[in-house]
């Protein structure tokens, strides 16, 4: 989580508490990227007992929501999953992509809950959609302001600060509407499972532990996130 410097007689938060906090968003991020990789780790080598790969799976559960212009495609990386609405194209790792474990399947329909998602209309991800444009604007722009507090002696302060509020609150927000969208996706990612028959019902513990323990991912930078806007708002008030 970077760090905005700002001068400590701004400060509406004292510092020992921002720190406490900052430190314990830090933890929590840490935490929450074991989590991740122990859980997948864990189910990825637990194969499922239809051994349906995760690129069937995904193609299955879009099937059956009647989504058939969604192309499936496959990129190195690791955990590199994602689905792009922009171009209907549904990105599985190759691990995922080829895979039959419990891991791999679980991620792929969770990626297929998000054709779901923009197929129905989904609101969530339609705003978050609107606003990546301006995400991906802001994150060009940080780097220089983080840069910049650590050379002013009083950190931020006037119209610089006033776009590093801006930028934060670009980013609390889209990280604020991912977290619906995320745990949307999940939850129609396991009942498609089950519905579908890819996996038995006591298969799916292995599923729900991958899962979830992702989703802490989205709830850690989302508090981070939201610590350094309060920050730099306790900032301004001064």
């Amino acid at each position: 989580m970077p760090i905005v410097n700002v001068s400590s007689t701004h400060s509406f938060l004292p510092p020992g508490l921002f720190w406490v906090l900052f430190i314990g968003v830090f933890l929590f991020s840490l935490y929450a990227q074991f989590k991740v990789s122990s859980a997948y780790g864990k189910n990825s080598k637990i194969p499922s007992r239809g051994g349906i790969s995760g690129r069937e799976a995904a193609a299955a559960v879009m099937n059956r929501a009647g989504i058939n212009d969604v192309e499936i495609t496959e990129v190195e990386g690791h955990l590199t999953d994602h689905y792009d609405p922009l171009h209907k194209r549904l990105v599985l790792s190759s691990d995922n992509y080829r895979g039959t474990s419990l891991a791999a399947v679980g991620v792929a329909a969770h990626e297929a809950g998000h054709a779901i998602q923009h197929k129905i209309g989904y609101k969530m991800l339609n705003f978050r959609m609107a606003l990546v444009p301006a995400t991906q604007a802001v994150s060009r722009v940080l780097p220089f302001l983080i840069l910049a507090s650590y050379f002013l002696v009083r950190g931020l302060s006037g119209m610089m600060l006033d776009v590093a509020i801006i930028c934060y609150a670009v980013l609390t927000l889209f990280q604020l509407i991912t977290l619906p969208v995320e745990f949307d996706a999940t939850r129609r990612a396991k009942v498609q499972l089950v519905e579908l028959g890819i996996l038995d019902r006591d298969e799916m513990p292995g599923v729900n532990e991958t899962l979830d323990a992702a989703a802490l991912t989205y709830v850690a930078a989302f508090i981070g996130s939201l610590l350094m806007l309060l920050q730099l708002l306790s900032a301004r008030r001064d």
